[in-house]
C-alpha cells in the first residue's frame, strides 16, 4: 500500500514562495499525498492534530516555527513527522541532515528513515532546537516585526540592535544546582544550533535526554566578529565568554519579564521560566547523514 502523507503548508514562512511546491511533491513523493496551505496562527497545529490518525506523515513545509507548530501537536503520539525546509535558518532540519534543496528534502521523505528525538518544554510549552532568552530573543521579537524575513535582514537587526543591548542578571538552576550568571543571551539547545548552521553548542544531541545550557557572558563589543565566526567553525564551546551546562530540569529567575523564543518564534515571558525536557517523544523522518 502507498504512504499517506499530508503536507501542511505555511505560504509565509521564510518570505518564500510556496505556489509550485505541490507540483514537485506530485511529482517526487512516492506516495498518496494531500496538502494543506494554513491560513493564520495555529492553523497548522489544528491541522496535525486532526490528522493523527489519518496519515503516515505529517509534513511541515516552513521554517523552525512551522515545525514546533505542528510537531506540538505530535509529540507523545506514533505520528511521524517530515520536514521540507522554507524557513530562514532551518536549524532542526539541517541537525537532522534533511537536504536544504526541496525537490531532495521531498525524495529524502521516501526513505521513510524514522528517527525518535527528544522534545523540550518551556513553561509548558513545546519546543523541538532551541529556546533562548537574552540577545537572541531580543532579536527574535525585533526581526518578528519587520516587513522583510530572510538570513540578510536577521544579521542587519542583529548588528543594529548588538550595539545597545544590555546583558541581563540569570538565577539558573540546573537539577538543584545552582548558578548565578550576567549572560548576554541564555541558550536551550536541544539541536546544536541556531540554524543556517551557526552552532552554539556544537556537542548537543536531540536523543541524549539532556538539554545544552549555553551561557554566552558578556563580552566586548570588538569581539562579536569572534563570536560569530566561532559559531559558524563549531568552535563556540572552546571561548572563555561561552559556559555550557547539561540538565533535565531548569528553571531560570530574571528581574523583569522579558522576550524569550521557542525555536526563533518571540513571546513575551515571566520572571520565573521553568524548562524540561521530554525524552523520546517526537518520531520524525531524517536525512541520510544523520
Amino acid at each position: 500500500m502507498k504512504r499517506k502523507a499530508l503536507f501542511i503548508i505555511n505560504p509565509i514562512s521564510g518570505g518564500k514562495k510556496k505556489d509550485g511546491v505541490p507540483k514537485l511533491i506530485d511529482k517526487q513523493f512516492d506516495g498518496e499525498a494531500t496538502i494543506v496551505f494554513t491560513h493564520g496562527v495555529s492553523h497548522a497545529s489544528e491541522v496535525a492534530s486532526e490528522a493523527i490518525d489519518k496519515y503516515d506523515i505529517i509534513v511541515a513545509v516552513g521554517g523552525d516555527g512551522t515545525v514546533n507548530e505542528i510537531a506540538s501537536a505530535l509529540v507523545g503520539s506514533n505520528a511521524v513527522l517530515g520536514i521540507l525546509p522554507f524557513g530562514s535558518g532551518n536549524g532542526l532540519s539541517r541537525f537532522l541532515g534533511i537536504p536544504m534543496n526541496i525537490e531532495k528534502a521531498i525524495a529524502n521523505l521516501n526513505t521513510g528513515n524514522i528517527a525518535v528525538i527528544d522534545s523540550a518544554q518551556a513553561n509548558g510549552k513545546a519546543f523541538f532546537n532551541m529556546a533562548g532568552m537574552g540577545f537572541d530573543a531580543h532579536i527574535s521579537e525585533a526581526f518578528s516585526h519587520g516587513e522583510k524575513r530572510g538570513f540578510i535582514t536577521y544579521i542587519k537587526t542583529s548588528l543594529q540592535e548588538v550595539i545597545k543591548y544590555k546583558s541581563q542578571t540569570y538565577n539558573i538552576e540546573i537539577d538543584d544546582a545552582v548558578y548565578n550568571r550576567k549572560a548576554f543571551m541564555l541558550s536551550f539547545a536541544n539541536s546544536s544550533q541556531y540554524g543556517n548552521n551557526a552552532h552554539v553548542s556544537p556537542q548537543a544531541s536531540v536523543q541524549d535526554g539532556l538539554l545544552d545550557v549555553c551561557v554566552i557572558k558578556p563580552f566586548p563589543l570588538y569581539r562579536f566578529p569572534e563570536m560569530c565566526i566561532r559559531m559558524f567553525t563549531k568552535t563556540a564551546n572552546k571561548s572563555s565568554f561561552v559556559e555550557i551546562i547539561r540538565g533535565k530540569h531548569i528553571i531560570v529567575k530574571r528581574d523583569n519579564p522579558a522576550p524569550m523564543h521557542l525555536d526563533g518564534e518571540p513571546e513575551i515571558a515571566g520572571k520565573e521560566i521553568e524548562i524540561n525536557i521530554i525524552p523520546c517523544s517526537l518520531k520524525v523522518i531524517v536525512g541520510k547523514d544523520f
